[in-house]
């Protein structure tokens, strides 16, 4: 989204929540809230969005970043294995305080539980859930 057009600028809450709740980008925070250390890396949002393209996943992922609502974090070079994903997506604290104030994490129990009872899960998925995560938010 443009400048100007994050969760803690002169945007209304009103135009925040129409940005978020855009069905992509509202899958893919709906991804990361379900994800068990609710820090996915590209690769496992990719494989929870078939039917939209890497390239989208990823456009919009860069867009809820622009606007404040999701951060990237990466583990530190000492902490990265070769095989294993190092860059994760999570809400900012910023974001979840919106989402929650906006009554929009009202489903996050749920979400987890049906993430819990995806048994078709490719092995490279399972590798990288199982992946050491960055201990920040």
């Amino acid at each position: 989204m443009e400048a100007g057009s994050g969760v803690g600028d002169d945007t209304t809450p009103r135009e925040v929540i129409h940005f978020i709740t855009q069905q992509t980008r509202f899958s893919l925070i709906s991804d990361i809230l379900a994800h068990p250390q609710q820090l996915p890396a590209m690769y496992e949002l990719e494989e929870l969005n078939p039917s939209v393209s890497d390239a989208t996943v990823y456009k919009h992922i860069q867009k809820l970043i622009d606007a404040g609502i999701v951060t990237e974090v990466a583990l530190d070079d000492d902490q990265r294995r070769q095989g294993y994903p190092w860059k994760f997506y999570g809400l900012t604290q910023e974001g979840r305080e919106f989402l929650e104030e906006h009554n929009l994490l009202a489903a996050e129990e749920t979400l987890q539980q049906i993430y819990d009872t995806i048994s078709d899960k490719p092995e490279k998925m399972v590798k990288y859930e199982n992946a050491p995560r960055p201990n920040e938010e």
